[in-house]
């Protein structure tokens, strides 16, 4: 299975990239992985309604622009559904059962996604009502995504 996670913003904190390096080392066993991190738009202070939406429908194209036609496409957003660990890791094997093996998870910038993004989306994944910085959620969507395949593999997940 190609698991693909395509992120608005580079991680510049030294440990965040180190977790990340730990789960993509720790996944190699399941799946490929490949990270697609894209350049996010500033956001001046104050900024207008007006000026976020623009904001986001840049960071937008450039998400559409890196999502393969043949790519399942699981968008990270707050009004999807929440499911838990054990049902994303069944959604994801009955994913591969239907024979949809390119997954792309889609993380948003500060702004969250665009309309056109939303609207590609196969699938609309909550984590949690809370907000978290999107550097941090990378590691977090990397994790539950490992989890998912030990549940998969019949493996100890909850250490």
């Amino acid at each position: 299975m190609n698991i693909t996670v395509i992120c608005v913003g580079k991680i510049k904190e030294k440990y965040l990239k180190s977790a990340i390096e730990e789960y993509t080392k720790r996944l190699s066993r399941y799946c490929k992985l490949s990270i697609v991190e894209l350049n996010d738009e500033k956001t001046p202070d104050n900024a207008s309604e007006k000026e976020e939406t623009i904001i986001k429908e840049k960071e937008g194209e450039a998400i559409v622009k890196s999502i393969k036609d043949n790519m399942f496409v699981i968008a990270l957003e707050l009004a999807g559904n929440m499911l838990s660990s054990a049902e994303l890791s069944n959604y994801i094997m009955d994913l591969g059962v239907r024979g949809e093996s390119n997954i792309a998870f889609v993380i948003g910038g500060s702004l969250g996604l665009s309309k056109a993004v939303l609207e590609r989306a196969n699938y609309k994944l909550c984590f949690s009502k809370m907000t978290f910085p999107h550097q941090l959620f990378r590691v977090m969507l990397l994790e539950q995504i490992y989890r998912g395949f030990r549940i998969i593999s019949g493996e100890p997940y909850h250490k």
